[in-house]
């Protein structure tokens, strides 16, 4: 049996790295991507003995209609869902505290960090009961399970945090169906090593990090697959943090 995982903004970046990995490991895979179209076929391109095994679905997180598309999509084309990796998540980059935010920000935040993922639970799960197995990863940041002050990124924060509990809620409520959920924080990864290998990093040091190099998206990536793999059942409601130890040092100022 061939196993399949959706990965949202599955074509670059973190999402490419746990995508790729999952390739490796056997599965088929449906990877959404909102509008970078060169990069969902460089994607493709890229894997060219696993053509048959990569479906691509154009879609934008922060709408229902097409959540419902990329569930819909992995259903015609391979007929199970395993794996659902929860990558997508929009993102406001400029620094400006709650007071400055429209309200059109806002919502994209929360709907693109929260309420997407209730829709691809309330999509995935009764697929995976049936199946009587599956494998949930969501994404926080360095700290969501302790809700911390995240000053300028108020609306990302307010999301994310609320997606922990929603992650261990599930978790709970889905355990008798053979079905794991679990949340993967990572810590500061550079545009430059997103997809990156390990390989690469241990060239590098990065006095910040206690373990001395700079975190990859490899990194993340084995983090999730070894959550996606049948026998890390007893792992779930786990908010993992993949920061090299920066997140258990405590620094005065």
């Amino acid at each position: 049996m061939m196993r399949h995982a959706i990965v949202t903004a599955g074509t670059k970046g973190l999402g490419r790295k746990a995508a790729e990995m999952l390739l490796e490991q056997g599965y088929t895979v449906t990877l959404s991507y909102r509008n970078d179209v060169e990069s969902a076929n460089r994607m493709k391109a890229d894997w060219p003995d696993a053509q048959e095994r990569i479906q691509l679905v154009q879609a934008d997180v922060t709408k229902q209609a097409d959540l419902k598309s990329i569930v819909s999509a992995a259903m015609l084309s391979f007929g199970r869902i395993d794996v659902l990796v929860n990558n997508a998540g929009p993102y406001i980059f400029t620094r400006k505290k709650l007071v400055d935010y429209s309200v059109e920000e806002w919502h994209e935040m929360i709907d693109g960090n929260l309420t997407a993922m209730f829709y691809l639970l309330q999509e995935v799960i009764p697929v995976m009961r049936e199946q009587t197995y599956g494998r949930i990863v969501t994404y926080g940041f360095q700290g969501a399970q302790t809700a911390p002050a995240w000053i300028y990124r108020s609306a990302y924060a307010a999301a994310k945090t609320g997606l922990v509990s929603l992650t261990k809620t599930v978790s709970v409520e889905e355990a008798e169906h053979g079905i794991t959920v679990n949340m993967v924080c990572p810590g500061v990864v550079t545009d430059e090593f997103k997809e990156a290998n390990l390989s690469r990093a241990r060239k590098q040091k990065d006095p910040e990090t206690p373990i001395g190099r700079p975190a990859t998206g490899e990194d993340i990536a084995r983090t999730i697959a070894f959550l996606c793999d049948e026998d890390s059942d007893m792992i779930t409601g786990s908010v993992i943090e993949v920061t090299g130890g920066i997140d258990v040092l405590h620094k005065r100022r």
